[in-house]
């Protein structure tokens, strides 16, 4: 059992439920993530399995894009709808934010944009996560981090700009794509300070992970329902799929065996960069290994071996 599953994660779980719970599915051990959704949120959470979990690396630096609402009218602790109300900031009202304000907020954080990881986070700082910190009262001190907001637009459900929510808060909904190690709480707080106003992530929902889509995803409840460890072949993609972004070399038969022993491979002229990620690929289109081009010597370098020799 070695592909790659696109889940559609409900809200109410961690990553790591998933996980658990797709290895009690499936009877497969060797399952893992490439890259967390934080509890609340939902969409596509890219599953490994089996030899595939030696690809993890080389997909935790894809771009994501979401389908979130930023509320404003507060803040809160966590910058999301599951933490606590921070004091009241300065509060306005729709009618004193002009479509031009509300584009010219939206485009000053488009770009490379450094961003601080907020407090409610997996990140680690001096070996320890920060959401541990953060439930222990304690603050510290973060570097920014640079990221790059590709796509950051509105989105406007029946012709609607901004929702009134008649009780001082308004749904602005966005759409946002971004490179990896991007938070979108934060982007939402960054977007209230420049209109004015306290502001937090109210919904999140991770629509695409590189190339795979929310469109090709499966919930639990079918993998457990109609699909089982019996017929998973059908949602699985071959491994391959998982590395579409990068180029490929088809392998000669004495080209693999080389390949499985870790040998070095010849190609021709490619126009590849030095250092440049590879997919190493059998006649039949299999994936062997991941390698390295190494310029000097005109040959691909593997690094990461999915099939030894058999």
């Amino acid at each position: 059992m070695d592909g790659v599953l696109v889940i559609d994660k409900p809200a109410g779980l961690t990553s790591h439920d998933v996980v658990a719970r797709t290895r009690h599915i499936l009877h497969e051990r060797r399952i893992g993530h490439t890259g967390t959704l934080d509890p609340f949120a939902t969409g596509v959470l890219v599953l490994l399995l089996g030899k595939g979990t030696r690809l993890a690396q080389f997909l935790s630096g894809v771009q994501k894009e979401y389908d979130a609402i930023i509320r404003l009218g507060y803040s809160t602790d966590t910058g999301d709808r599951t933490g606590k109300p921070l004091p009241s900031q300065k509060q306005t009202t729709t009618a004193q934010w002009s479509e031009r304000e509300i584009e010219e907020a939206l485009a000053s954080l488009r770009g490379e944009i450094d961003q601080v990881p907020p407090m409610y986070s997996a990140k680690k700082v001096q070996g320890q996560k920060l959401y541990e910190l953060a439930r222990r009262g304690e603050e510290v001190s973060r570097n920014p981090v640079r990221v790059c907001i590709h796509e950051f637009e509105a989105i406007r459900p029946a012709g609607e700009l901004i929702k009134d929510n008649l009780d001082g808060t308004y749904d602005f909904r966005v759409r946002v794509v971004c490179s990896a190690g991007t938070y979108v709480r934060t982007l939402a707080e960054d977007l209230g300070k420049k209109l004015s106003i306290g502001a937090h992530l109210a919904e999140l929902r991770r629509t695409r992970v590189g190339e795979f889509s929310v469109t090709k995803a499966v919930t639990l409840e079918q993998l457990n329902t109609r699909i089982g460890a019996s017929s998973v072949g059908s949602v699985l993609l071959p491994l391959n799929a998982a590395l579409s972004q990068l180029p490929f070399v088809h392998l000669t038969a004495d080209d693999v065996r080389r390949t499985r022993n870790g040998l070095g491979v010849r190609v021709a002229e490619s126009g590849w960069t030095d250092a440049m990620k590879v997919r190493m690929c059998d006649e039949a289109g299999e994936l062997i290994a991941v390698g390295d081009y190494v310029a000097s010597k005109q040959e691909v370098q593997p690094r990461v071996v999915i099939a030894r020799d058999k």
